[in-house]
């Protein structure tokens, strides 16, 4: 196969040309891992994010992020790079993509390395480029921090496995919710060569686990977990297909990240999307929004969604558009309701659950003690008591709380809120209001 790698190219046009490819790969998002210095090399991964998300201790943390090369032999539908288009190629070499992190790293531009890559020859031919890179980056250059790599799908497994014991994290990209859509889209890519490295990557973080509590020094298989990605939009798959699939991966494969990319139309076909509006960023939102449901607060995907209404309402979030669709369940009496409930009121996070949790033995908790510790009262109001008694007079009707939770809520020149614009006269209301006596 021909290559179109234009020779001798400088390094500063590789990089331009390779970081810009690399924007649309949106999995590079990390943390989790613990990798210390040990005095004899330069970085460490020590309770740090990546490219643009937080640490636990709050800093917000940047990683070279590039392609190895975006030659490919692949033609997805979706992608820039496919074999098909006339756009500008290049290619690191392995000692380049070392030189380029050891040079950032020193200038503290950055704190890690994000290396994905287009298909340059065969899968294997690319994996073998990548081990060699990441293997000098830690041997030669003595790096020590923090390196997310992607596993080929196709690759040979010795050379994931060589890999997953240099990389803090790795990741293989679904692309597709489904197999029929993996089909259509990227008809050179096949679902099982994506699941096989997967389980083979999860394998190996479970037998590290295992020796780890064994042998203190055993070495560590990608320690920080693994992700994948799925474009959003480019085919008619539903919210519940795709919260599906999110779910049976954190599941069956321990995922520690489902990333949604919103479909962005970058080539010249005629059955793609025309995306008029732009991507929908807003879909994607949702997904996000649904997805840290189901990794943090207990929901199940087919709690939020089903076969009859297979898509996220834009003009709520997942969370409360459930509660609204099942006031059944509200209002919640803050100084009673266990830990799981009260993840399930709109406008109470797991921090301000948990803080609800450990101060109420000490007392009874009134709605300025929740604004204190972090509920949002504005979206929290409408589902909950404090004492048996609401801040105000909302009524537990869904239409009623969706006009008032897609408004601003903002007071108005008589100091009421926009939900008590129908003359409704101000009174602390209580359980008693809806036939339910507390106790």
């Amino acid at each position: 196969m021909e290559v179109r790698i234009a020779p001798q190219m400088p390094l500063a046009d590789k990089l331009k040309i390779l970081a810009d490819a690399a924007k649309y790969d949106v999995s590079c998002s990390s943390s989790g891992s613990s990798r210390r210095n040990d005095g004899t090399g330069i970085g460490n991964t020590l309770a740090a994010g990546i490219c643009h998300s937080f640490s636990e201790d709050g800093r917000c943390i940047s990683l070279l992020k590039i392609l190895f090369t975006n030659e490919c032999i692949y033609d997805c539908r979706y992608c820039i790079n496919r074999r098909s288009n006339d756009v500008p190629r290049a290619a690191f070499t392995p000692d380049e993509v070392c030189e380029l992190t050891m040079e950032f790293y020193r200038r503290n531009y950055i704190e890690g390395l994000f290396l994905s890559s287009g298909i340059l020859y065969s899968p294997d031919h690319t994996m073998e480029l990548i081990c060699e890179t990441v293997y000098k980056l830690r041997t030669l250059h003595r790096f020590q921090g923090y390196v997310h790599v992607k596993a080929i799908p196709g690759a040979d497994p010795a050379l994931i496995q060589r890999v997953g014991f240099l990389a803090d994290r790795m990741s293989v990209n679904l692309e597709m919710a489904t197999a029929d859509g993996l089909k259509a889209m990227a008809p050179n890519k096949h679902r099982n060569n994506i699941l096989k490295p997967m389980r083979q990557i999860q394998n190996g973080i479970i037998q590290s686990k295992n020796e780890l509590t064994v042998y203190k020094h055993a070495p560590r298989f990608c320690e920080a977990g693994q992700s994948t990605q799925m474009v959003i939009g480019a085919l008619p798959e539903s919210d519940y297909q795709i919260m599906s699939v999110a779910e049976n991966l954190y599941n069956k494969f321990s995922l520690k990240r489902v990333y949604y990319s919103a479909f962005v139309n970058v080539n010249e076909d005629k059955d793609l999307p025309a995306t008029v509006f732009g991507p929908p960023l807003l879909r994607e939102h949702r997904l996000y929004q649904a997805d840290w449901l189901l990794r943090f607060y207990n929901f199940k995907a087919d709690e939020l969604l089903n076969e009859k209404r297979p898509n996220f309402n834009l003009a709520l979030d997942p969370k409360a558009d459930w509660a609204v669709r099942h006031l059944e369940a509200f209002p919640v009496e803050i100084n009673r309701a266990d830990y799981h409930t009260l993840l399930r009121i709109p406008g109470v996070g797991v921090r301000s659950a948990r803080r609800i949790v450990a101060a109420r033995r000490f007392g009874s908790l009134t709605f300025e003690d929740l604004k204190k510790m972090g509920v949002v009262i504005k979206r929290a109001l409408y589902f909950i008591t404090c004492g048996g008694r609401m801040l105000y007079p909302a009524k537990l009707d869904e239409e009623y709380i969706v006009r008032n939770l897609t408004e601003q809520n903002k007071p108005g020149k008589d100091g009421k809120l926009s939900f008590m614009a129908d003359g409704t006269v101000y009174r602390q209301m209580s359980l008693s209001d809806y036939g339910v006596q507390p106790g």
